[in-house]
């Protein structure tokens, strides 16, 4: 018998992957939580039934969620990580010697613990001693905290759920409150593709650029992802992310990584034109 995991992207989409077996399951206060193997994607941990990793294409959205920021500023030494539970955030930020603190936030530590039994992948830098982990509401932290970072990368959910709130307007402007003068703000911003998922894109858009002086959209592929197109946002106080980048000092740092490159820094906010215009016209 064959063991298909299979995921209701949209009411007429489904996407499915043969699953070699069924490693874990177990559930938190907040959600159900699995994780599975398979030959073509390795591991995969799904929340509620919806894909977060995998092994084989997490460096994807882990290289854009972090470093369109950090070569737009490499001075960068606080980091605020919100969610990001299995790690692979985390990870890539602790690759800059020069990042002296990074807090992460995450409200289910049942996320973070099987990460580290099944995904070392993404979890190994965890336990870096510039790493603090907080079991907490991030929509509270940010509301509540006295720190003030270079950074914040909202690594959530989709709005629904313990990842409802972090698309309000109350909590982009508390991140705002506690960045640093050239603060800048990645916020995972959905897909442009469905229906559904359009929908919070551009409402998520929309708050934060009347918050923020520079707030920009850019683009990424993930394979497991719906449809395949998925958005970050970008916004700063101060920093344009395509005319103060510095690439020059970032390249010197001699980070390697597997999707992220100067070239593509430039052309993901090239967006295309239905999404451009849902974006102006929002």
């Amino acid at each position: 018998m064959e063991l298909w995991y299979t995921e209701q992207q949209t009411d007429e989409v489904r996407f499915s992957i043969k699953v070699k077996q069924h490693l874990y399951t177990g559930k938190s206060e907040f959600q159900d939580v699995d994780v599975f193997e398979s030959e073509e994607f390795g591991k995969f941990l799904t929340l509620d039934g919806l894909m977060m990793v995998t092994e084989k294409d997490e460096f994807i959205y882990h290289d854009m969620i972090t470093h369109v920021a950090m070569a737009t500023n490499p001075s960068i030494k606080k980091v605020l990580v919100i969610g990001g539970g299995d790690g692979g955030t985390v990870r890539e930020l602790t690759r800059y010697s020069h990042i002296e603190k990074i807090d992460m936030v995450e409200i289910d530590k049942l996320v973070v613990d099987v990460s580290r039994e099944y995904l070392p992948i993404t979890a190994s830098k965890l336990d870096d001693p510039r790493v603090s982990l907080y079991f907490e509401d991030g929509i509270r932290f940010v509301a509540d905290t006295k720190e003030i970072y270079d950074l914040i990368l909202v690594d959530s959910t989709d709005p629904i759920g313990p990842g409802e709130g972090l698309f309000t307007t109350e909590f982009y402007q508390n991140c705002f409150n506690i960045l640093s003068d050239n603060g800048i703000l990645v916020n995972q911003s959905e897909s442009p593709y469905y229906d559904q998922f359009s929908h919070e894109m551009k409402r998520a858009h929309k708050k934060i650029k009347n918050i923020f002086p520079i707030s920009k959209v850019y683009q990424f592929h993930m394979p497991t992802y719906p449809s395949g197109h998925w958005l970050f946002g970008f916004a700063s106080k101060k920093l344009d992310p395509i005319k103060d980048v510095d690439f020059d000092k970032w390249n010197a740092l001699g980070i390697k990584t597997k999707y992220y490159n100067p070239q593509l820094h430039v052309g993901c906010f090239a967006l295309p034109s239905y999404v451009q215009e849902m974006l102006d016209n929002e």
